[in-house]
């Protein structure tokens, strides 16, 4: 008998090269597999919910794989945490339907960044926040985040190498907060386009240091040109934070966005 399973990730992207599996190894794919393959006793294939770049994080990724290995819940958790690099774990197992896809059964997903916003660049949270060093307006940024709610064609926001059928996606969220020199992006979406969140904090920089108005994110929009839109902003501050399923499939809950965050005693802000 063919089960499959669902997987709660968390994992610190700042040593692989991504999440899709790569012929030569080094992706966060390419981990979870091995060990999977090792408790299973079997080649172990998973698919994800939303894949990420180098150097970005997950707070929250999903997984699912099927298995004829017959192996209680504890198995999938603590028995392939073993066999996983320090930066990566499972935080939870699930059996599902075979209908269920961790990808196409998805609602809408959410990624958080994290911009360090002082004159000394990180140490202690080096790959784990983007940094700008010149003071931002937070309020003219939230007026120009504002513009990009709703459906829109996101093509100023898109890499070139996005294979994406359609540009247009329906932006549910997005806001930004500081928390002394910390200021956290929460964005949520149906789905999000190739390198999407990373040119909308770029934009969104560029009108909090004063380059652009805040109507500025409503023409880029109006014009769909990648060209002239901000450059794309590290990857080392962006997390994959969640992913939104039907109750039918009864998955754990999701870790809810904090209404408020200590900078200080939560450095990084992923709780």
């Amino acid at each position: 008998m063919v089960l499959r399973i669902a997987l709660g990730i968390e994992y610190d992207g700042a040593r692989f090269c991504g999440w899709q599996s790569q012929a030569g190894g080094g992706a966060v794919q390419d981990a979870v597999e091995s060990a999977l393959s090792i408790i299973a006793d079997a080649p172990t294939r998973v698919v994800c919910a939303g894949r990420t770049d180098a150097g970005v994080h997950a707070l929250a990724q999903v997984v699912h794989f099927d298995t004829a290995a017959d192996r209680p819940l504890t198995a999938w958790v603590r028995g392939v945490n073993t066999h996983l690099p320090q930066s990566v774990a499972i935080t939870w197992a699930q059996p599902v339907g075979s209908e269920f896809h961790a990808r196409f059964s998805a609602r809408g997903r959410r990624y958080r960044y994290l911009l360090l916003n002082r004159p000394q660049r990180p140490g202690l949270a080096a790959g784990r926040v983007g940094w700008f060093h010149h003071p931002l307006d937070v309020e003219r940024m939230q007026v120009a985040a504002s513009c990009l709610l709703g459906e829109h064609d996101f093509s100023a926001f898109r890499a070139a190498e996005c294979q994406a059928k359609s540009p247009i996606k329906t932006l549910r969220r997005a806001e930004i907060t500081r928390h002394g020199d910390m200021l956290v992006f929460d964005f949520e979406a149906s789905a999000f386009l190739h390198h999407m969140v990373r040119n909308l904090v770029g934009a969104l920089v560029y009108v909090g240091k004063g380059n652009h108005p805040p109507q500025w994110l409503a023409e880029l929009l109006a014009g769909r040109r990648r060209q002239d839109a901000a450059p794309t902003f590290a990857a080392d501050g962006l997390y994959f934070a969640g992913v939104d399923y039907d109750p039918q499939w009864q998955l754990p809950a999701l870790p809810p966005s904090p209404s408020k965050v200590d900078a200080e005693t939560t450095p990084l802000i992923l709780l």
